[in-house]
């Protein structure tokens, strides 16, 4: 596959390698899962080869990302690239959740965190309780929020915060307006 966008060559290897690793995986698992060589995979991570779209939705379900996530939605300028992202240019991640819109604000996943703008929708919540290897906090920067972490419900208002060290969490968006959190999470998921 050509990619067009320089910005998406020069970051799409590196993004790669780092969800693979907050994820446990060798370059060996994830190869043997894709049905291809440990070199091909090694190639891709540092942009020498260019994977094909089946390629990437091939890995995108085994990180469990999705493609778009893979991607930068706006052509970088060379002096930017790797230091500002663009309010028009955040690459889309997700958790997949209904009601639940997260977008990348770091320039890459390349660092050891990532931070994100998480927009929960009212009505929007996260049923089953998940929990991740992590270190996270976040930031209500708008609306209201009920985050439940290790069997306890809090209620977020404008300006509060909290933190998760692996405990398990949910939250739900009970609220007739939607909920912004600004949310760091260590080591990246996405």
């Amino acid at each position: 596959m050509k990619i067009d966008n320089p910005s998406q060559t020069q970051t799409l290897g590196a993004d790669l390698r780092a969800l693979r690793k907050a994820r446990g995986q060798t370059l060996l698992d994830l190869s043997e899962a894709l049905g291809r060589s440990v070199g091909w995979l090694s190639q891709v991570e540092r942009d020498l080869s260019e994977p094909s779209i089946a390629d990437l939705r091939r890995i995108a379900g085994i990180l469990d990302v999705s493609v778009s996530s893979l991607f930068r939605q706006d052509a970088v300028p060379a002096h930017e690239q790797g230091f500002v992202v663009r309010a028009g240019a955040r690459r889309p991640i997700g958790s997949r959740e209904a009601g639940l819109v997260e977008e990348l604000l770091s320039p890459d996943l390349t660092d050891d965190f990532e931070v994100l703008h998480s927009t929960f929708e009212p009505g929007a919540r996260l049923e089953e309780p998940n929990s991740r290897p992590t270190q996270e906090v976040g930031y209500l920067v708008s609306g209201k929020l009920d985050i439940c972490i290790d069997g306890k419900w809090h209620v977020l208002n404008r300006g509060d915060s909290f933190r998760i060290r692996g405990e398990a969490y949910r939250w739900r968006n009970a609220y007739s307006e939607p909920a912004v959190v600004i949310w760091v999470i260590a080591p990246p998921v996405y």
